[in-house]
């Protein structure tokens, strides 16, 4: 599974795995804290939660732009520094809502707006030509063979930075609050610090180990070797292009779906779901537990892989390790274990981190038995699981109340806890959407860069970003639908988008699959 890599994948990975942790570690409360800081409405606060997102996956495509110019290195290493910046004028508290007027505090405001910009644009530069540069590595015909493999690896780094972020998220605000006696609404801004700090981590790794990826940093460099490749004609150009735009518009309904795990998933969580757990269900909620499934995933396929006796005994002693703290941790369970909202946003980039050798198995069998469905393939079947994960939601949200508000003791209007549906609903919808991720978006990066013109790689990968940016913008139609309709009726939204994005790409498949070729 990691045998045949490229060195610098490992490199990459990591530089982008810390700059992950420290945006889902700020993701995992904003939504939450854009209504309780700022009294905002489901809607508004959605609004302005999407459009951050949408920022956040626009800016890539000047930064593809500038990095086909400029260089894809000197890119990254700006984008490390503005998010720097925006970031640490996030992490300030200045307010939100004055109790005895009511009134916004438009220096906070608008503060926060320049934050957000300063992070979207700095994410621009950095997050797209990261990516570009993993691409680069498997331009080498010694590793080509990999690259499917490669962008899976890379996106499973991604979220184990994302895995912790959500407890550190929960745990800073509360030490925050407890042991530095800050409001609940400051307190929120300590999360947001620690993106500063893992940003630190992340440009420390890139220099570190530059030497292992410096060839695909672009520059003088680039230019030489986009001059080497074969020349494309201004007919197989235009069939790429045209085949990655059907691909980004299948890619905005995915996005705008998948996102919900920020504002309407979570408002779920914090209006319509259990706010304890127990027993065995419990142990969903601490982030160790999860460690260790994860390493008792892996050892198994390292027992599975392993040449030698010496490996064998390595991954049996992780394995027993592993589970000697589970069944440790089982019998020292102790009542009701407090669920956060925020919280349920582990799962994910746990499913991701813990599926991710299994799907490369699976589809590593299917390859070798000439049966591996091509990469749009991947992505259409992707959205038939989108599908069905909300399928699920509107199902069990049949006969639940519409989502309510009421007057906080502050003054502001806050939302209501209305309904106790057991947090297994949301973990198993996470494990659905899971799915369709692992389908979509890793192998989606892939198809961009094997497909895109050599000439227009940053600029097409922006253009990935783009579509992501609509959808992430769109992202905002479940805040707005928050409360006028019921539930069922919200997510059937999504599962009509998901389902036409599919059929879509299945009316489209022959066409793509000769571009892929």
């Amino acid at each position: 599974m990691f045998e045949g890599q490229p060195k610098g994948l490992w490199a990459l990975a990591l530089a982008n795995t810390g700059e992950r942790f420290g945006y889902y570690t700020m993701i995992a409360v904003f939504a939450l804290f854009l209504r309780a800081n700022f009294g905002l409405s489901a809607g508004v606060a959605g609004t302005i939660y999407s459009s951050f997102l949408m920022f956040v996956y626009f800016f890539p495509l000047i930064g593809g732009m500038l990095a086909d110019k400029f260089g894809f290195g000197k890119m990254v290493t700006t984008g490390i520094i503005v998010m720097f910046l925006g970031y640490l004028l996030l992490s300030i508290p200045l307010g939100g809502v004055d109790p005895a007027t009511g009134q916004t505090d438009m220096i906070a405001m608008g503060a926060m707006i320049a934050a957000l910009l300063a992070i979207g644009f700095g994410t621009g530069l950095f997050k797209g030509n990261l990516q570009v540069m993993v691409g680069n590595l498997y331009d080498d015909p010694a590793y080509a063979a990999k690259r499917d493999s490669g962008f899976q690896l890379f996106y499973m780094a991604i979220n184990i930075g994302a895995l912790f972020a959500p407890t550190a998220a929960i745990k800073i605000k509360e030490w925050a609050e407890n042991s530095l006696g800050f409001s609940g609404n400051d307190a929120y801004h300590f999360s947001f610090a620690v993106a500063c700090v893992s940003l630190i981590v992340s440009i420390a790794i890139y220099y570190i180990f530059r030497s292992t990826f410096i060839h695909t940093e672009g520059g003088k460099r680039a230019v030489a070797a986009v001059s080497n490749e074969p020349e494309l004609s201004p007919k197989e150009t235009k069939d790429r292009i045209v085949a990655l735009c059907l691909v980004y518009a299948v890619v905005i309904f995915f996005w705008m779906a998948f996102h919900q795990n920020g504002l309407s998933l979570t408002y779920f969580a914090n209006e319509f779901t259990a706010q304890s757990s127990s027993g065995l269900e419990s142990m969903a909620f601490d982030v160790i537990n999860l460690v260790m499934i994860i390493l008792i995933v892996y050892a198994g396929f390292m027992l599975y892989d392993a040449k030698t006796a010496k490996s064998r005994i390595i991954s049996i002693g992780v394995i027993v390790l592993a589970l000697l703290v589970l069944f440790y941790k089982y019998l020292n369970l102790d009542g009701q274990v407090e669920v956060s909202a925020p919280i349920f946003q582990q799962f994910n980039p746990f499913y991701v981190v813990a599926l991710t050798p299994v799907s490369m198995a699976l589809f590593g069998y299917l390859g070798r038995k000439g049966k591996e469905p091509s990469a749009p393939r991947k992505i259409a079947y992707g959205m038939l699981v989108a599908a069905l994960a909300y399928c699920v939601m509107a199902a069990f949200c049949v006969g639940l109340p519409k989502p309510q508000t009421e007057l906080g003791a502050d003054g502001i209007m806050v939302a209501k806890h209305v309904a106790d549906v057991t947090p297994d609903l949301l973990i198993g919808t996470y494990l659905i959407l899971t799915f369709a991720e692992l389908l979509l978006s890793p192998m989606g990066i892939s198809f961009v860069t094997k497909v895109a013109p050599p000439k227009y790689k940053g600029m097409m990968m922006g253009g990935w970003f783009v579509a992501t940016a609509i959808g992430n913008q769109l992202v905002m139609v479940g805040g707005l639908l928050w409360g006028p309709l019921p539930l069922w009726a919200v997510w059937s939204v999504f599962i009509a988008l998901c389902l036409l994005s599919a059929l879509f790409m299945f009316v489209m498949m022959k066409r793509l699959e000769k571009v892929a070729r």
